[in-house]
């Protein structure tokens, strides 16, 4: 009798070390996603911000006055929606030096406000994330969108930039804002 006792005490105390140990693990997982979707969610914005830098100094009329503000503008006005839109960087040539390389960039409207078809790839040989970079799903979706400053509309608008995932059985996200000004005048 004293043995099956002991034998009980001992089998709840390994469940209960299990218990914890697999609590563990998945707020671990939570943890690395969370790291992993900050960065990718600042990267959106570090791209608009990279694509609205390119513009404003680089982007002229034929008469040589400054348009970029306008350009970069009309450039990311169809993220100007409650579904936003994701950004295909694959026609970027970051291969060849080009002060304007980033005028390449794709602006994709999302089909949905979930933005599906904003999955990034993993590609595990590279570490790199991305739309087109032959890997596998990683399960973050990252879409973008704007919204122009109502009192300076014509100098000043809000980027925000979205990666969600699920994990188990919930659903997570992450969201960064930004504004941008035209700083050239």
């Amino acid at each position: 009798m004293e043995t099956l006792v002991a034998i009980s005490i001992f089998s709840i105390s390994i469940l209960g070390l299990l218990s914890v140990l697999a609590s563990g693990i998945t707020s671990t997982t939570y943890a690395k996603n969370k790291i992993i979707a900050g960065y990718l969610a600042q990267e959106g914005i570090e791209y608009v911000r990279n694509m609205r830098d390119t513009f404003v100094l680089y982007d002229y009329d034929s008469n040589g006055n400054p348009i970029g503000w306008a350009s970069f503008i009309n450039k990311i006005t169809p993220c100007e929606t409650t579904k936003g839109c994701f950004f295909d960087d694959s026609s970027v040539p970051f291969s060849i030096p080009s002060n304007m390389a980033m005028k390449n960039l794709t602006l994709n409207p999302c089909s949905s406000a979930t933005c599906p078809n904003g999955l990034l790839l993993y590609n595990s040989s590279t570490g790199e994330y991305g739309y087109a970079n032959n890997g596998t799903s990683s399960g973050f979706v990252r879409k973008v969108w704007m919204i122009p400053n109502n009192l300076n509309p014509s100098n000043e608008i809000q980027i925000f930039s979205e990666v969600s995932w699920t994990q188990g059985s919930g659903n997570y996200n992450i969201t960064f804002s930004e504004n941008l000004f035209n700083w050239v005048q």
